[in-house]
């Protein structure tokens, strides 16, 4: 069965992850390539279910444990139904947010653990990792300012955005080979031709 390409966005809010992700998408679609653009959380019927709950403000102070659960189920449902299927085909599959943002954000910022976080989504996954990582780095007083109405996560204070941002940087320095952190505030052209440049490699079966 031919074997796909697994690429994930990370970054805090209003890093552009979504514009970074339609333009990657469009370039591997001119070199006649099948992709699948997905997101997290989310990316399938019943993963889309649980966003619902994430996100609302009608759940804040959910409990952190609860949060991570939540966020690992809609993770499972998502890899069974969408992520692997894609693979299994032979695409690209774009994920705007992956497990990345559970350690980041639960593990770190909401101090749960990276490892026990880590644990639960690598259960949760059988162990799926993205081929390539990449890390939309931008400082969360810029991020946040570019985003619309807060959903129940981008309404958390500042200093957990800060935590969150430098979780995502100590993850990309643990595994260095298997990430590619770009500054997020330069323009939008530039950082969507060094994506694609990277992905590239990748998608050609070569390490980045």
């Amino acid at each position: 069965m031919p074997s796909g390409r697994f690429i994930a966005f990370e970054g805090g809010e209003g890093a552009g992850k979504s514009t970074q992700v339609a333009a990657l998408a469009a370039h591997l679609r001119e070199q006649g390539r099948e992709v699948v653009v997905t997101r997290e959380p989310g990316g399938a019927p019943a993963a889309e279910a649980i966003r619902e709950i994430l996100l609302d403000h009608r759940f804040v102070g959910l409990s952190a444990r609860a949060e991570a659960l939540l966020f690992a189920a809609a993770r499972a449902e998502h890899v069974e139904r969408t992520i692997r299927p894609g693979l299994e085909r032979g695409a690209v599959v774009i994920t705007d947010r992956y497990l990345d943002s559970s350690i980041a954000y639960q593990g770190i910022s909401r101090a749960l653990g990276i490892d026990v976080v880590e644990e639960i989504s690598l259960w949760a996954t059988e162990s799926l990792l993205p081929d390539l990582t990449i890390v939309l780095d931008v400082a969360p007083t810029v991020g946040l300012g570019r985003a619309g109405k807060p959903d129940r996560m981008e309404a958390e204070p500042l200093d957990f955005h800060l935590r969150v941002r430098q979780g995502f940087l100590d993850l990309a320095a643990r595994q260095p080979e298997r990430y590619l952190v770009i500054a997020a505030d330069g323009e939008r052209d530039d950082i969507a031709r060094r994506v694609a440049a990277a992905v590239d490699v990748v998608v050609a079966g070569e390490s980045v």
